[in-house]
Parts: C-alpha cells; sequence; structure tokens
C-alpha cells in the first residue's frame, strides 16, 4: 500500500503566502485570523513597522540579540520586576499598567501572579516572565518542570529559571546540563523562551563558564546573571565574560542592582540584550531608581 506523498510549495509561493498573513494582520488585525487558534507567522520587518503588529494584536515580537533596545527604546530592554515575597496585589497591577505605559519587554514575577498579569497585559505587546525554582534553583528537575509548564498555562511567555548551584560547584556538569534541558523542552514544547538564571556571586569565573555552556548545550534562550537575592547583582565583568561564552546567538541578561540609566546602558554596551529591573521607571526616566525586587 503506497503513501500519498505530501504537496510541495516551492519557496516563492511559500513566502507570498506568508506576506499575505502578514498584510492581513496589519490590515484587518487578529479577527481576520479568527478560527485558527494561537499561531506564529514569521517575518522580517523594518524597525518602523514593529509597532503595528504589535498593534494589530500580536502578543510576542522575535528580534535578533541587540536589537530590542533599538526597536523599543531601553525600555525595550527591561523586564519590569517584581519578585519580593511582600508584593500585593496592587503592587503587581501597578507592574503591570506601568510596563504597559512604558513599553518593557515584561512584567517578571512569581507564579501566583502569572495568570494575574497575563489578563492585564493582554494584547499590549507586553510578555509575562515567571521565575522558576527561585530563589535558590536547589528544587529537583521535575519539580521545574512542573513549574515552568504551570506558569506557561497560565500566561507566562518566558521563563526565568535557576540553576542548580550546589550541583556545579560540586562539579556535576552533566546533572546541570539535564536540568536545564528538562525546562528548556517544556519551554520550546508550549511556546515560551527560557533563561538561565546562573547566580555569578556564588560563582568563580571558570563556574560561570561551565554554567554557560551547560546552558547553551540544554538549549537554553538566555543566560542571567542573578536572582536580585543574593550577595550581589550583575556586574560588567561578568556580562562580557557570559557574552564571550555564549556568541552572538544566545541573550544575556544582566540583572540586580541596575538602578538607573547609566548603568542600564553600560550593561547592553557590555553585551547584555535584556535587563531586569525593579527600578524601570526611574531608568527610563533617567533617574536615580531604588527598591529591591
Amino acid at each position: 500500500m503506497s503513501a500519498t506523498a505530501a504537496p510541495t510549495i516551492d519557496a516563492a509561493t511559500l513566502e507570498r503566502i506568508l506576506e499575505e498573513i502578514a498584510r492581513q494582520i496589519l490590515e484587518h488585525g487578529p479577527e481576520s485570523l479568527s478560527g485558527w487558534g494561537c499561531s506564529s507567522i514569521c517575518v522580517e520587518l523594518c524597525p518602523e513597522r514593529v509597532s503595528e503588529v504589535v498593534h494589530a494584536g500580536a502578543c510576542r515580537v522575535g528580534v535578533r540579540p541587540g536589537d530590542s533596545a533599538r526597536l523599543g527604546g531601553l525600555a525595550g530592554a527591561i523586564d519590569h520586576t517584581l519578585l519580593k515575597p511582600e508584593a500585593t496585589a496592587a503592587e503587581v497591577d501597578r507592574l503591570c499598567d506601568e510596563a504597559r505605559t512604558h513599553r518593557f519587554a515584561s512584567v517578571c514575577v512569581n507564579g501566583t501572579w502569572v495568570r494575574r498579569c497575563a489578563e492585564i497585559v493582554a494584547g499590549s505587546g507586553v510578555a509575562v516572565c515567571c521565575v522558576v525554582g527561585f530563589p535558590l534553583g536547589a528544587n529537583v528537575t521535575e519539580v521545574k518542570v512542573y513549574e515552568a509548564r504551570r506558569a506557561i498555562e497560565d500566561g507566562a511567555c518566558e521563563i526565568d529559571m535557576v540553576l542548580n548551584v550546589g550541583a556545579l560547584k560540586s562539579g556535576d556538569r552533566e546533572f546541570v546540563r539535564r536540568d536545564i534541558a528538562a525546562v528548556a523542552e517544556t519551554c520550546h514544547r508550549l511556546g515560551a523562551k527560557l533563561k538561565v538564571i546562573l547566580e555569578t556571586a556564588l560563582l568563580t569565573d571558570a563556574e560561570k563558564v561551565a554554567a554557560c555552556e551547560a546552558a547553551r548545550a540544554a538549549g537554553a534562550d538566555f543566560v542571567k546573571t542573578s536572582t536580585g537575592f543574593s550577595k550581589g547583582g550583575a556586574t560588567i565583568q561578568d556580562v562580557a565574560l557570559m557574552r564571550s561564552v555564549v556568541g552572538p546567538t544566545l541573550g544575556v541578561k544582566a540583572s540586580g542592582g541596575i538602578r538607573d540609566a547609566r548603568d542600564a546602558q553600560a550593561m547592553l554596551a557590555a553585551g547584555a540584550t535584556r535587563l531586569g529591573a525593579s527600578a524601570s521607571v526611574a531608568i527610563v526616566r533617567g533617574e536615580q531608581g531604588g527598591g529591591a525586587y
């Protein structure tokens, strides 16, 4: 019994189809795709047209490392963060409102707030980021996987997981790689991106290199400096080192202790493509920020 050959589409025809889909979205909004469910379309756009796509209903715009700040200004590179344990619903709502107003890349919150945030920022172009294995990274892999899956089901588009710092310092690099890979597989299967928090303040330079190599081998999308809950945050030296290890294709997120625009710009110049900050509004206004995650 012979199988029927699948029809083929030449490259030129496929490109015309994609162009027509993109045109329909830009002209008519997301209702032009009614009945399609949740879909992803990849088209190449000039920077000045990105806002049109977002306003038409796109919930995410993918860019090459280094482009986010150029497309959205400094705000477009910032994950507006609220992770302190005493955060209230009113503070989370304000975080989302500020993110919408300033067009930050995402709001970064603990899992309990993901669904609330997703409802508030829906249609704004602001993503929801959720931390996993936070802040110690010592959860078993299965728990991290469940946390990631639940957060994505609740509306998160990005996951920031803490690697197992103790395993790394014990020299068990293969365990670290498998731990990250399990979460990466879940994220990518469900359409989310994964950032891996190294907690650089606890690591030697050699361990930072090993952590970056493990994250890259495991399929992570970003490496990230810090949780903001340990004894130190991001440094220019660590960002530059991480960029040198992961190369140009992975993102690097600097987080912890970024308080003003000068700090932010220095991190971007060192190789960061995303910034995590709770002083985000002060940063984009050119003020000195305060507070903590």
